[in-house]
C-alpha cells in the first residue's frame, strides 16, 4: 500500500522557546518512505534526537517568532497483518525485556484502575480475542467527538465521559490492554481515512507470534478503535507510554497555532 502524505504546521513564539516537533514518519522496515521530506524555518538551535524505543525522530528546537515545518513523503507500507483474535498472549514472565514497561500505569493511562472493569465485561477472553473485544466495546460505547477533551484528560476522564477524539480512544484501549496483562503502547500516524484530516493516533499490543505461546517471541499489531484507520494503511510517526511520549509538539513555553494542515492519500 502507498501512502501520500503531505503536513503543514505554522507557530509564533513571542519569547524565545524550545520545543521537540515530531511529524516525520518513523524509517522502520514496515515502511519505506521516499520524497523531499521535512522543511523548516531557520532556527537558534536544531538537533535531532531518537524517538521512544529508537523508531522515529524528534527535532529539538530553538526558535522566537514565526515558526514552519512543511512535509512531504511518499510511504510504502509492507506491513504483514495477521486476525489477532487467533493470537495468544504471553505469560508476563515470558515478554520481552523491551515489552514490560508497556504494562506499567502511564501518565494518561492509569491500567490498575481498570482491572476490575476487564475481568467482570472481558473474563470469558484471553490474548487477541480479548483485545479484539477491547477494540469493538470502545468503538460501540463511545462517540468521537471533537472538542470534548483537551491535552489533559486522561483515559479514566474518557471512560466516564464515553466520548472523545482518536487520543481518547487509544488511551482506553491501552489502559484496558495493560489491565489484561496484554503491553500496549500509543502510536502517533497518519491514516488516509481520518476525518477532518488531521495528526492520528492508535493503539499498539504485543501477542504471542501464530502457533501459539510455545517457543514464541511475539510481535506488535496495531488496533483503532475509531475505524478510521487499517493497519495496512497506517504509516506511523513515533510510539510511546502515551500521548506524552509523542505529541508532535511538546513545548517549553507558550506557542501559538497559526495553521496546521495535513492531507493523506492513497496512492
Amino acid at each position: 500500500m502507498t501512502i501520500s502524505i503531505e503536513a503543514h504546521v505554522a507557530f509564533r513564539f513571542d519569547q524565545p522557546t524550545d520545543f521537540l516537533l515530531q511529524m516525520e514518519a518513523a524509517a522502520i522496515p514496515e515502511q519505506q518512505l521516499s520524497g523531499p521530506g521535512l522543511s523548516i524555518s531557520a532556527s537558534e538551535h536544531t538537533a535531532r534526537v531518537s524517538g521512544e524505543d529508537m523508531i522515529g525522530e524528534r527535532i529539538w528546537l530553538r526558535c522566537q517568532g514565526d515558526f514552519t515545518a512543511d512535509y512531504a513523503i511518499t510511504a510504502q507500507i509492507n506491513r504483514t497483518i495477521g486476525d489477532i483474535q487467533t493470537l495468544n498472549a504471553l505469560p508476563p514472565h515470558r515478554l520481552p525485556g523491551e515489552t514490560v514497561s508497556y504494562l506499567f500505569d502511564s501518565r494518561f493511562c492509569p491500567a490498575d484502575r481498570f482491572q476490575p472493569f476487564v475481568e467482570a465485561e472481558f473474563g470469558g477472553t484471553s490474548g487477541g480475542e480479548r483485545i479484539e473485544a477491547i477494540r469493538a466495546w470502545v468503538a460501540g460505547n463511545f462517540s468521537y467527538a471533537p472538542g470534548t477533551s483537551d491535552a489533559t484528560t486522561t483515559a479514566v476522564d474518557s471512560f466516564v465521559e464515553r466520548r472523545g477524539v482518536c487520543r481518547d480512544f487509544a488511551h482506553v484501549v491501552v489502559a484496558l490492554a495493560r489491565a489484561s496483562a496484554i503491553p500496549a503502547r500509543f502510536v502517533s500516524c497518519y491514516a488516509p481515512d481520518v476525518q477532518p484530516q488531521d495528526f492520528h493516533a492508535v493503539a499498539e499490543v504485543f501477542l504471542a507470534d501464530p502457533g501459539g505461546e510455545e517457543n514464541s517471541i511475539g510481535s506488535w499489531h496495531l488496533i483503532d478503535a475509531t475505524g478510521m484507520a487499517t493497519p495496512s494503511e497506517i504509516v506511523k510517526i513515533g510510539l510511546g507510554r502515551d500521548a506524552a511520549d509523542v505529541s508532535f509538539l511538546t513545548c517549553y513555553g507558550m506557542a501559538q497555532l497559526q495553521d496546521k494542515r495535513i492531507s493523506v492519500q492513497r496512492g
